[in-house]
């Protein structure tokens, strides 16, 4: 398993993993409907950078890392992370937070954030924790989960800084 920067071309392998993950609708707060082209200038175009996970020429997964906000809070980081159905469970997500961290730090992030995570999500929360993510905000009900109707997003931070 290799973990690179994104090439322009890497998209037609991020776009099935993007469109499976956001279409389900359960852990991303993007249109389910979301068109291609809005999905290849969210993923590709808006974020400092894009990185995907690769095994044999095969993207299995994907993230992307940008600035959370302007000014003051720039020395701040998002980040957001998708992996293929077939290919969860084998410590990609893990692998590719643990990456992310490194090159947050590499380009002088001071700490990352992560500013709306499914409450239902439970995989998602549980191994934020365990990579030392705390839940610092809590918005009651803000996310609209297919089955379970509203469910609360969660805002969690990690300092990356010694």
């Amino acid at each position: 398993m290799e973990l690179r920067e994104a090439l322009p071309t890497d998209f037609e392998q991020i776009w099935p993993i993007f469109h499976e993950v956001v279409s389900a609708g359960d852990t991303y707060a993007y249109a389910p409907e979301i068109s291609r082209d809005e999905a290849r200038k969210i993923w590709m175009d808006a974020p400092r950078k894009t990185y995907v996970c690769e095994e044999n020429g095969k993207i299995l997964g994907t993230y992307y890392l940008k600035t959370n906000q302007a000014g003051p809070g720039s020395h701040v980081c998002n980040c957001g992370y998708m992996v293929t159905g077939s290919a969860r469970g084998r410590g990609l997500a893990s692998a590719m937070c643990e990456h992310s961290q490194n090159v947050a730090q590499e380009l002088g992030y001071e700490a990352m954030q992560f500013n709306f995570v499914a409450s239902s999500n439970e995989g998602a929360v549980r191994l934020w924790q365990k990579l030392g993510f705390e839940v610092v905000g809590r918005l009651p009900g803000a996310f609209n989960h297919p089955d379970q109707g509203y469910v609360d997003a969660l805002v969690m931070y990690k300092w990356l800084q010694p």
